[in-house]
Parts: C-alpha cells; sequence; structure tokens
C-alpha cells in the first residue's frame, strides 16, 4: 500500500501536495491507480480535490488507465457534491469521448446538463459550458437545449462565467 490518501491530506487546499509526485508512481505502476481512484470516498474534501487533479493528469498522460472507470466515474464520482469532483468530471467526459458508448455519453449528458442547469460554481459552468458546446455540434438536441442556459449565463456577473457563455454560443450558433 502506498497510502495516497494520506500522502494527499494537508497543506493549504489550493496547493497539490504530492499530487504530482503520486501521479508520477500511477503512470509507473498503474496496478496502483485503484488505490488512487478510491481517495476520491475519502471524508477530506482536500484529498479528494488532489484526486480530482491526479485523475486530470493521468487521463491526459494515459488515458487507457482510466477507461476501465468510466461507469464508475459516471455513477459513484458523479454523485460527489464538490466543485472540484464536478469540474473535473466535464474536463474527464470530454477527454474520454471517444472511449465511451452511447449509453455513457447520454449519461454524461444528463449529469453536465444537471450541472450548467444547477451549480453555482464558476469553474464547474466554465468547464461544463466547454465540454456541452463542443458535444453540441454534433448534437441538435444538445444544441437546443443549451441555448437558452448559454444566454442566462451570459448574464452572470462573473466575467469568466458571462464571456465563456458568449464564446460558447457563438460557438454552438457558429
Amino acid at each position: 500500500m502506498k497510502n495516497f490518501e494520506d500522502r494527499l491530506k494537508g497543506g493549504h487546499p489550493n496547493s497539490l501536495g504530492n499530487t504530482v509526485e503520486i501521479v508520477e508512481e500511477v503512470l509507473a505502476k498503474d496496478e496502483l491507480f485503484i488505490e488512487l481512484f478510491n481517495c476520491y470516498f475519502s471524508k477530506d474534501e482536500i484529498v479528494r480535490l488532489r484526486t480530482s487533479n491526479a485523475m486530470k493528469r493521468i487521463c491526459k498522460a494515459e488515458k487507457t488507465i482510466l477507461i476501465p472507470f468510466i461507469d464508475q466515474l459516471l455513477t459513484d464520482i458523479a454523485k460527489i457534491d464538490q466543485a472540484s469532483t464536478q469540474w473535473t468530471l466535464s474536463q474527464l467526459f470530454g477527454m474520454l469521448e471517444k472511449n465511451m458508448n452511447e449509453k455513457q455519453i447520454g449519461q454524461a449528458k444528463r449529469i453536465m446538463k444537471n450541472n450548467l442547469a444547477n451549480h453555482n460554481d464558476w469553474i464547474v459552468l466554465n468547464q461544463t459550458m466547454d465540454t456541452l458546446a463542443k458535444w453540441a455540434k454534433k448534437d441538435t438536441d444538445l444544441k437546443e437545449w443549451i441555448k437558452p442556459h448559454l444566454e442566462r449565463l451570459i448574464l452572470d456577473d462573473r466575467k469568466s462565467v458571462s464571456g465563456r457563455a458568449k464564446k460558447m454560443l457563438d460557438k454552438v450558433n457558429g
């Protein structure tokens, strides 16, 4: 046991702590991935935040490690009520799209549509807009669904959200 959970604890919440080191260990020995993945179920919010960061790094470096866990991302992980988990899921879904079946894509859309309609965290909104707008280019139902949400978010007081919504609406309409 590498005791990843203990190694991801502590320090400033916005720091990576030992995340990069742990990612390197998992990439070198991918059977360690399950222990890292299980850190999503930690009671410690910082551990879950760093686990999300690690998932994104691993997916970028070697997404084949995550492919067997797509169903768990769509079910167990999607239930975690933490902004960093939700914004990371949008990023992961975007990166894993070509490795997902139709049912998984549908489930990912439902998760992200719910987040776009109901979440208030600016990073969740921005990351979700990115992935859904990209997917809407080839999905007319999603395109029609997302337009009013982007129009609503253009009016958001936060410049990053309103600016991203405008950019994504232009992309969807373009």
